[in-house]
């Protein structure tokens, strides 16, 4: 099971994939679908706050990410990794984000994209069609800046 995480890294889904089917339930009570971020270049963000890798990557999402993008065809959407709304809440005012989080009871989002075990930080770049086109895991500046390239490139195409 090791050797597997190290090779894809606990994921079932691969670049080029196209995104599966989702509905985002989130914290302020309404619900996104993957059918809404079509013409979006979008980032799903999983964490959880337990989590001191995602703990740590938060702030560059918000500064480096969501508030450089977020005025263009661009969302950013954390998913927690099965905690009840008022723990998400904390998580959200401790951490000082401002993109919009989703809750996800079960890891049933979470379960679309990695195997159920695997690690939490993880970020997955959508295109406007919703095809999968980059893919982070935990938190790595080399790899955290080709995924904000990434997102440049695209935006500008």
């Amino acid at each position: 099971m090791m050797g597997e995480e190290s090779e894809n890294r606990g994921y079932i889904v691969k670049v080029g994939d196209d995104c599966p089917d989702f509905t985002l339930h989130m914290v302020d009570g309404t619900t996104i679908s993957k059918r809404d971020l079509k013409g979006k270049i979008t980032v799903l963000q999983f964490t959880a706050s337990w989590c001191s890798v995602c703990r740590k990557e938060m702030p560059h999402l918000e500064k480096d990410v969501w508030l450089k993008f977020k005025d263009r065809d661009f969302i950013l959407i954390g998913v927690d990794r099965d905690e009840p709304l008022d723990v998400v809440e904390k998580f959200i005012k401790e951490m000082k984000v401002t993109y919009p989080i989703a809750l996800d009871p079960g890891a049933k989002v979470f379960q679309l994209f990695a195997h159920k075990e695997s690690g939490v930080t993880r970020n997955i770049v959508l295109d406007k069609n919703g095809k999968i086109v980059f893919l982070t895991r935990l938190f790595e500046e080399k790899e955290f800046k080709s995924m904000i390239d990434k997102i440049n490139e695209l935006l500008k195409s």
